[in-house]
């Protein structure tokens, strides 16, 4: 099949690292390994990032107009030819970043419309939020397929289908190849404790925020921590970190290739998640072998499994999440057993191989 795939919330190709972008591209590589063509044609692609609730009127009306130009070009093209495809795929749907395009695309053209990652918040129905909300309805109203990435977004989802229209779960994942069979990890005296996060404001400034309270909690044992990230809110994040000196240090964006490296040459991986949908940062930590101390929001349990590959913690208790550091910095063993089995659980649950099945298969009952 040719496969429209729409990402209005960060394109494959964004020079902006983050676990959208990591899953759009994941997206593509699971279609080019099952045998279809992804196209992207330019009337389809959106700006990126998230606008102001009060832009959403003005950007639905544009919406219409760019989709009757994309129907209008795809009528007019012969069988065949390379930017007429035979299914929509939005990857992110959500009330702050809705798919307008899709639903008047493949009504108009009679082609299955699915979705990878919506939710459906009811709570968002009223206020500024309210027309993103109702495009997030609508889309999930004409759905054929979603494919659901996150558990909690199970019911609400379902509770907005068609009759007819299916949903699957699709776990969250990545390709484990790079972070596999990597060097045997080394002593650090003291351990290195790493994150790895986008510096923006709102929920990533949060979760540094309390990853600073539980470093000042942990302040009498022996560690040293890494920082990787950049964005608006990192002079701030510096400021908080300032207390402990050289001890924690500012890696920067750092190229998704090199990662695997900084992840092999860490001890614990430290993220406290807030509002976290599931945390792709944390699958490819456990992939490299590394045991997780995470706080438990969102679709994180399904990832991280606590006291199998990580200690998961109530999400904003920076007491409660240095506690769970304390425990791992004081054993060593414990901390091999966990990273032993994140690897292992990753790579049989999460991989793209696994995923590119379950694709398969999901794509499967449109026909």
């Amino acid at each position: 099949m040719r496969v429209l795939l729409h990402t209005p919330l960060k394109p494959p190709d964004s020079p902006t690292p983050s676990g959208d972008r990591e899953m759009a591209r994941g997206l593509m590589r699971l279609l080019h390994r099952l045998g279809h063509t992804v196209v992207m044609p330019s009337p389809s692609r959106v700006t990126a990032g998230v606008p102001a609730p009060d832009a959403h009127l003005a950007l639905e009306r544009a919406a219409r107009r760019r989709a009757a130009r994309l129907i209008e070009r795809w009528r007019a093209l012969p069988a065949g030819h390379p930017e007429r495809f035979d299914l929509w795929l939005t990857y992110h749907c959500y009330y702050r970043k809705p798919d307008w395009l899709g639903p008047i695309v493949t009504s108009a053209l009679g082609i299955p419309y699915v979705i990878a990652e919506a939710s459906h918040a009811p709570r968002r129905a009223q206020g500024p939020t309210r027309l993103g909300h109702r495009a997030v309805e609508r889309a999930l109203g004409v759905a054929d397929l979603v494919l659901t990435v996150n558990p909690r977004d199970v019911a609400g989802v379902r509770a907005r289908l068609r009759p007819g229209g299916r949903q699957v779960r699709l776990p969250p994942f990545i390709d484990t190849a790079p972070f596999r069979g990597l060097a045997p990890r080394a002593a650090n005296d003291p351990p290195m404790l790493l994150s790895v996060g986008m510096m923006r404001t709102r929920d990533k400034l949060e979760s540094y925020r309390v990853l600073a309270k539980a470093f000042g909690l942990l302040k009498d044992r022996k560690w040293q921590a890494l920082l990787v990230g950049d964005g608006p809110a990192r002079a701030e994040i510096e400021e908080l970190m300032a207390p402990f000196g050289g001890r924690v240090r500012f890696a920067g964006a750092v190229p998704h290739t090199d990662l695997p490296a900084l992840y092999a040459a860490a001890d614990l991986y430290l993220w406290p998640a807030i509002n976290e949908a599931y945390g792709m940062a944390f699958l490819e930590a456990q992939a490299a072998g590394l045991p997780v101390v995470a706080g438990r929001t969102g679709g994180v349990p399904a990832v991280v499994a606590d006291g199998v590959t990580g200690l998961l913690t109530p999400v904003g208790d920076a007491a409660a999440f240095a506690a769970a550091v304390a425990r791992l910095l004081d054993s060593p063993a414990e901390r091999v057993r966990l990273g032993v089995a994140a690897a292992a659980r990753v790579a049989a649950h999460h991989d793209e191989r696994a995923a590119a099945s379950a694709l398969a298969a999901a794509l499967r009952t449109l026909r």
